[in-house]
């Protein structure tokens, strides 16, 4: 895929902003509410079902930062330690980040933590605060060393659909990422397609459908069995 243009903000039903990827036709996250997507998916079916005080979170596509920083709030709340690794080919421009509304959108956070995320060196791994680091890979999924990096506890893989960038879901980049996930790792993605879901059992998790967000019907988990 090309270098992407400047995605445009786009207001989604619940409020939260998203970004809309015109070479792709996709948005970022669903039009249906983006932080209420990323909490079901993401921190509801994922980072609480997971249920660690301290972990490693890997998650294919930092884009916005919604998942980071949803992360960070929920360590906030639990006083859990979690180092968060993320892959991301196009990091979006920080005078774009400045205009999304989720510091306001959801205040019972930082603002000034959501922007150190953002303005956070790439390729350096940076605590954010005493129970949150985070090391941006500013690298294709296809490329990522897994080598130098902790086992992974929980696996974020937001990238876009699989009609849109098929090379990032194929069993041979999910198996190197369970290569590299400890004993009982859960991934979650939005996604529920039949072929997903078997690629995730090829590359050795055992896979279910369960409960979307609103306007999706499923969605998939995994554990590294």
């Amino acid at each position: 895929m090309p270098a992407m243009n400047t995605p445009v903000i786009i207001k989604t039903d619940d409020g939260s902003d998203t970004l809309f990827v015109r070479e792709l036709g996709e948005n970022y996250h669903s039009t249906f509410g983006a932080v209420q997507e990323s909490m079901h998916v993401f921190i509801n079916a994922g980072l609480r079902h997971a249920g660690q005080s301290v972990l490693t979170l890997f998650e294919v596509g930092f884009g916005t930062g919604l998942n980071a920083w949803l992360t960070l709030l929920e360590t906030i709340k639990t006083g859990q330690y979690i180092r968060y690794i993320t892959v991301e080919k196009y990091p979006l421009e920080l005078e774009l980040v400045k205009k999304l509304n989720y510091p306001s959108f959801l205040p019972d956070g930082d603002p000034s933590h959501f922007q150190m995320i953002h303005e956070a060196t790439w390729n350096i791994e940076v605590s954010i605060t005493d129970h949150f680091s985070i090391l941006k890979l500013a690298s294709d999924l296809k490329n990522v060393d897994y080598s130098n990096l902790p086992m992974f506890n929980l696996i974020f893989f937001d990238a876009f659909s699989p009609d849109k960038q098929p090379e990032l879901w194929e069993t041979s980049i999910l198996r190197k990422i369970s290569d590299h996930c400890a004993q009982g790792a859960k991934i979650v993605t939005y996604c529920a397609k039949g072929a997903v879901r078997r690629s995730l059992i090829e590359a050795g998790f055992v896979a279910e459908r369960i409960a979307g967000p609103p306007g999706k019907r499923e969605m998939l988990r995994g554990t590294k069995d």
